[in-house]
């Protein structure tokens, strides 16, 4: 299994609007993509100036399934709206 794990930080304007559309954007990926297992979607309450907003995990049967993932036109979709949205984001891959 591949455990995919990203961060994202939100740009300020419009910050709570923007966490609230993108939270809803990723849950709704699990249902269009099939090769999603899981998928988990939190917000941050941490008020420390390096803490990020938005925590995606994602879990998928092997990394050609995350390969589908990552060019899936669906996926794609979100992927226009955290580039317009967020200022930063990180990303970890493993296996598990």
């Amino acid at each position: 299994m591949i455990r995919h794990i990203v961060f994202f930080k939100v740009k300020e304007e419009n910050k709570q609007a923007n966490i609230d559309k993108l939270k809803i954007a990723l849950r709704e990926l699990k249902g269009k993509i099939s090769e999603i297992k899981s998928i988990d979607v939190g917000v941050n309450f941490n008020a420390k100036s390096n803490a990020f907003d938005i925590a995606l995990i994602t879990d998928f049967q092997n990394i050609e399934d995350l390969d589908k993932y990552r060019v899936h036109p669906e996926h794609q979709k979100v992927v226009e709206l955290i580039k317009e949205i967020t200022e930063k984001s990180a990303v970890v891959d493993y296996e598990f």
